[in-house]
């Protein structure tokens, strides 16, 4: 199922269609719609990931490279007709 990410790349919002079944998470399918190259931050994660233990250490240094790439704000979009709907 297709979902929209919302995200913010050199200052401008930018809003893309997200599914699961064609990237790993949302930061992967940001990357690719900006063209961004992820071959050395998949080589670095790969290390850290080896040699530190606990998700806050992969999270954070995910979260620096990527606002260090200009991106910011990365997040699901949420379906408020959904919602409403939901709460009738």
């Amino acid at each position: 199922m297709a979902r929209e990410v919302t995200y913010f790349y050199k200052g401008t919002q930018k809003t893309i269609t997200f599914s699961y079944s064609q990237h790993f998470d949302i930061y992967e399918g940001v990357a690719a719609a900006e063209g961004v190259d992820l071959t050395s931050f998949w080589a670095m994660e790969k290390q850290i990931e080896m040699s530190c233990r606990g998700q806050g250490i992969m999270k954070n240094y995910r979260a620096n490279e990527f606002e260090r790439m200009g991106f910011s704000e990365i997040k699901f979009v949420r379906d408020e007709s959904k919602d409403s709907k939901n709460k009738k």
